[in-house]
C-alpha cells in the first residue's frame, strides 16, 4: 500500500525559514524557466466573486527533478475582516517517475507566502541599486511584511516606509516591523510619499485601481509589483511600466494575462524581459545608477515545486527517499 505522508503548517513551520538559501532556489528556478526546462502550464483560477475569493491551481515539472508540486492557492480577501488570513492552500509532491503522490503540504499559504517574498528578493538583487537602504511598502498584510524581509536578505535596508489604506493596521505593522526587524518605519499619509522617497518600493495588494504613477518616479529607484495576478488587478500606472528603463516580469504570456503588462501598448510589452533571462546570465540587469527598473510579480508553478521540495527534503530524512520509505 502507498502511504501518502501528510504535514501540516506547524511541522512546515518548525523547518523552513525566509532565508538566502530558500532565495536562491527560487532564483533556480527562474533559471530553469529560461533554460527551457520547465513544462508548465496556464495559471488555472476559480472566482468566488460573493465573497471576495479566488482559488488558484498551479504546477511546474522540471525536467531532472524526481518530483514536483501541483499547488491549490485561495485569497478570500473578506477574511481579515472575520479574523482569519487572506491566504489558504496545499501542496501535493508528486514522484515524476511514477506519478504517486509522495506527501500532501498542508501549508494554508505559507509556502506560497515564502517563495513570493523570496522572489522579490531575486528580482531586488539584479535590478535595484547594491546601495539601496530605504525600502517602500505599499500594503500592510503578511506579503507586506515579507517581502520587507526578504529584501534585507539582499540589500541593507536601514529605513522603511508603508502606506496603508487603513491606519490602525498600518501602526500596527509599523509596530511589528519594529520589534521583530529593529527597523525603523515611517506611516506614510499618501503612496506618493512612498514612492518619490524610497530606493525600492514593492506593492503588496489586492487593488482593483493603480496605486503608482510614474511621474512619482526618481532616478534609480526599483519597484516591484507582486499583487496583480488576475485580470481586474491593478497596482501600477502604465505610465510606471512605460517610464522603466528596465521593465522586467516573471513570465511574460502571464504578466499580459494576468498582470501589470495587461493594460501596456504592445510597444512596452515588446521591450519586457523575463527574470530568468537576467538570473540566468542571458541578460543583464541593472545598467547604471540612475536606471528606473520595474519587475511584475504574478507568481510560477516552477516557485512551487522548488520550495515543495525543499521543505520535503527537511521533512523526511535523505535515507527514507533514498530507500523509498517515503
Amino acid at each position: 500500500m502507498t502511504i501518502i505522508q501528510l504535514f501540516h503548517r506547524s511541522e512546515i513551520n518548525n523547518v523552513v525559514r525566509l532565508d538566502k538559501k530558500v532565495v536562491d532556489l527560487v532564483e533556480e528556478g527562474f533559471n530553469a524557466l529560461s533554460d527551457n526546462k520547465v513544462q508548465m502550464p496556464p495559471i488555472m483560477r476559480i472566482d468566488v466573486p460573493e465573497h471576495n475569493g479566488e482559488v488558484d491551481i498551479k504546477s511546474a515539472y522540471i525536467r531532472g527533478y524526481d518530483s514536483f508540486a501541483i499547488k491549490l492557492s485561495s485569497g478570500f480577501f473578506n477574511n481579515p475582516q472575520i479574523g482569519l488570513p487572506s491566504a489558504n492552500g496545499l501542496m501535493i509532491l508528486l514522484s515524476t517517475e511514477t506519478g504517486r503522490p509522495m506527501a500532501i503540504l498542508a501549508d494554508q499559504g505559507l509556502l506560497t507566502d515564502l517563495r513570493t517574498a523570496a522572489a522579490g528578493a531575486v528580482a531586488a538583487r539584479h535590478l535595484s541599486r547594491q546601495d539601496s537602504r530605504t525600502a517602500g511598502i505599499i500594503g500592510t498584510g503578511a506579503q507586506a511584511r515579507l517581502q520587507l524581509e526578504a529584501l534585507a536578505l539582499v540589500r541593507p535596508i536601514e529605513r522603511v516606509l508603508v502606506y496603508g489604506r487603513d491606519i490602525e493596521k498600518a501602526n500596527a505593522y509599523k509596530e511589528d516591523i519594529e520589534e521583530r526587524l529593529s527597523l525603523p518605519v515611517e506611516v506614510c499619509a499618501h503612496p506618493q510619499e512612498v514612492a518619490e522617497n524610497s530606493d525600492i518600493v514593492v506593492t503588496t495588494t489586492p487593488s482593483s485601481e493603480p496605486l503608482i504613477k510614474g511621474e512619482w518616479l526618481q532616478p534609480g529607484v526599483h519597484v516591484t509589483a507582486m499583487g496583480s495576478d488576475a485580470e481586474h488587478k491593478q497596482e501600477l500606472e502604465t505610465s510606471v511600466l512605460e517610464r522603466a528603463d528596465q521593465l522586467v516580469c516573471d513570465v511574460k504570456a502571464q504578466s499580459v494575462r494576468l498582470g501589470e503588462l495587461r493594460n501596456c501598448h504592445q510597444e512596452t510589452v515588446n521591450r519586457a524581459i523575463e527574470l530568468g533571462e537576467i538570473t540566468s546570465g542571458r541578460k543583464q540587469g541593472r545598467q547604471s545608477p540612475d536606471e528606473v527598473t520595474v519587475c511584475d510579480l504574478t507568481g510560477t508553478g516552477v516557485q512551487d515545486t522548488v520550495i515543495a521540495r525543499h521543505v520535503y527534503s527537511l521533512l523526511v530524512p535523505q535515507e527514507e527517499i533514498i530507500n523509498g520509505k517515503s
